[in-house]
Order: structure tokens, then C-alpha cells, then sequence
């Protein structure tokens, strides 16, 4: 039976103001599938300083293409800066099956495990997996019908996205998707809303530069992690609120939010354990995903230092979200971002 969708807020209507004192980490990823699939990142971390300008303290830049072979997603050139060594082994390799366990290796072993680099490295897996909602979009977007579900016998459901089931809350038995699946024959995914824009006028900084605007039928993958320190690593509470938005621009050049969470927490400065963790669900492909925002709360009680370990383990489900899981793995560099705001653990 199909179930009544979660709500979800709506998306983000602008970014906040960089609070003096604090650190911002801004990332983005494109992803272009116009000729195979090719991802390139950019993030920055910029402290906001109680006094002064504001300050870039570190950036990063990654290039990568991926070919397509026997439906897996292959690293065909690789590119980094800062640069890592052993990157180039990754070359020939997937772009999912074991990337981070050799890519967090390797940042272990060069001490980058927090840096921005890290961060856009980690995410190539995500946005790989992303990048199919491009061709899938395009399609529905020209008003291309899926073929007919009479056309197939009626047990013969696509084995290869039933054995998806209960991966995460959208694909939930019982849930839209896997309904559909069986109905029909494929995922019912549709456009989705208008994505505001998240500049700021009267702060030009307010996000790293990007590049030009997204083409028609590509994608972009956006975070923003902001971390307040209090005034006193004894007094107050370390605070953090942080976004996430995958957004799609379709033929007519409106860009549309494909994914989007916010997250908020508040982490004790000094032990760095997870006193108060947020999310909430801007907007979702399927009706069933937003009921993963409730996941977040999990990481109350946790520590900061082996969060990516705990998140990757644990998390895993139909309570949980693959990309929120993403946005909560990228919350163990709070520790840095304090650190670089001017307080250390």
C-alpha cells in the first residue's frame, strides 16, 4: 500500500550571516554528463574574525572524469590541489566500491583528514551516485514516457532495483518508490522545486566562487558547514549550522533542488561529544525520504573523532538517508573549522 509522504520545509531562501568569531567551509561539485560523467570540486574555509577582514585559511580544487563500464562508474583521470600522494593509484578504479576506505588511507597517512581537499575527495562517491538523476531528469523533463507496464509480464519487476529495498527511507518497503517499482517498472522520479538563490548581495564572500552557471540538464552539489565557537571554551557551547543542496537546471535554464537538508547541533568545546543534532528536510525526490531527517538525532552522545567511522556503520537502513548520512560524515571536521576559528579541543 502506498504510504502518505513526509512533509518537508521547503528550501533554503538565502545563507546566513558569517558571524564574527566563527569559521565557514563552502564546498561545490559539478557534474557534468554531457560526454561520460565529469565532476570538478571547489571548497574554501574562511574565517570571520572578531576584528578585521575576513580571511581565506585554506582551499581546495579536484578534477575528475568517470567512464561507465559494465554499469560501473570508473575513474578514468584525476586530478587534486592540494595534491595527495597515491591518487593516481585510484586511477582504473571505482568511483564507489572501497574509494574511501583507500582514499581515507591515504589522507590518514599525509595528515589532510579534515582539510576542505578531504572533504571534496570524500564526496565523489555521492555525487557520482547523484549524477544519474541528470539523464532520468532530462528525459522527464522533454515529457519522454516510461514504457508502459503492460508491456511486461506482471511478476517481472527490475530485479536490480528491488534488491534496493530498504537501503534507506525512500526505498522503504511498502514506500513510493519500491510501489512503483512494482507497478510500473521504474523510480518515479519527478523535477523538483525552484531553487532560491543562496548568494548574498551585501556579502560577496559569503560563498567561495563558483563557476559559471549551471547548463541545462546539469548538476551542482553545494555545502556550507558553519562553526561558532563560544567565547570561552569553558563558557557556552560550540555551534554549528550547516546546509546541503543538489539542484538540477532543466532545458528551459531553471534550476530545480533535487535534494536539500539543514542541520544544526551544538558540540561541547572541550570534549567534542555531540550534545544537540538537527536536521530537517528542505526538499526530497520521494515522498518517504524526509523521514530520514529524524536519524540525526543519533549523533547525540557521540564524539567528533570517530564520527565518519560511526556514521558509515551504523547508519544504515530505511530510517536513514544516503546523502544526509554524507552531510553528518562531513560534521567530524567541526573539530577543525573550531580550531581554525581560533579554539582547539
Amino acid at each position: 500500500m502506498n504510504r502518505d509522504p513526509a512533509p518537508t520545509a521547503g528550501p533554503s531562501v538565502s545563507t546566513p550571516v558569517r558571524v564574527p568569531g566563527s569559521a565557514r567551509r563552502t564546498t561545490s561539485i559539478e557534474m557534468d554528463t554531457r560526454d561520460g560523467l565529469v565532476l570538478a570540486g571547489r571548497a574554501r574555509d574562511l574565517v570571520t574574525p572578531t576584528r578585521g577582514d575576513a580571511v581565506v585559511v585554506d582551499e581546495a580544487v579536484f578534477e575528475a572524469r568517470l567512464g561507465d563500464y559494465l554499469g560501473g562508474q570508473i575513474i578514468e583521470t584525476f586530478t587534486a590541489s592540494p595534491t595527495i600522494d597515491g591518487l593516481e593509484g585510484l586511477v582504473g578504479r571505482s568511483a564507489s566500491r572501497g574509494f574511501r576506505r583507500d582514499l581515507q588511507r591515504l589522507a590518514d597517512e599525509q595528515g589532510v583528514v579534515g582539510r576542505p581537499i578531504f572533504q571534496l575527495l570524500d564526496d565523489i562517491p555521492g555525487t557520482a551516485l547523484v549524477s544519474g538523476y541528470a539523464p532520468e531528469l532530462e528525459r522527464r523533463d522533454a515529457g519522454v514516457a516510461a514504457p508502459p507496464r503492460a508491456l511486461r509480464p506482471a511478476d517481472d519487476a527490475p530485479p536490480h532495483l528491488l534488491a534496493l529495498t530498504g537501503v534507506c527511507a525512500g526505498w522503504q518497503e511498502g514506500g513510493a518508490i519500491v510501489t512503483n517499482v512494482l507497478d510500473v517498472g521504474h523510480v518515479p522520479i519527478a523535477v523538483g522545486p525552484e531553487a532560491p538563490s543562496l548568494e548574498r548581495p551585501d556579502d560577496p564572500i559569503a560563498w567561495h566562487d563558483l563557476p559559471d552557471p549551471i547548463p541545462p540538464h546539469g548538476m551542482r552539489r553545494r555545502r556550507r558547514i558553519d562553526v561558532v565557537p563560544p567565547a570561552s571554551p569553558h563558557e557556552g557551547l560550540l555551534t554549528v549550522d550547516a546546509m546541503f543542496r543538489d539542484s538540477y537546471v532543466t532545458a528551459g535554464g531553471i534550476e530545480t533542488v533535487v535534494h536539500e537538508y539543514t542541520f544544526t547541533a551544538d558540540v561541547d568545546p572541550v570534549t567534542h561529544v555531540v550534545l544537540r543534532a538537527e536536521a530537517i528536510a528542505r526538499a526530497l525526490p520521494f515522498a518517504q525520504c524526509p523521514e530520514a531527517a529524524g536519524s540525526a538525532a543519533r549523533l547525540v552522545g557521540e564524539g567528533l573523532d570517530d564520527l565518519r567511522a560511526r556514521v558509515r556503520s551504523d547508519f544504515v537502513g530505511a530510517t536513514t538517508c544516503t546523502h544526509l548520512n554524507d552531510m553528518l560524515r562531513a560534521f567530524a571536521d567541526v573539530g577543525v573549522l573550531a580550531a581554525r576559528a581560533g579554539v582547539s579541543a
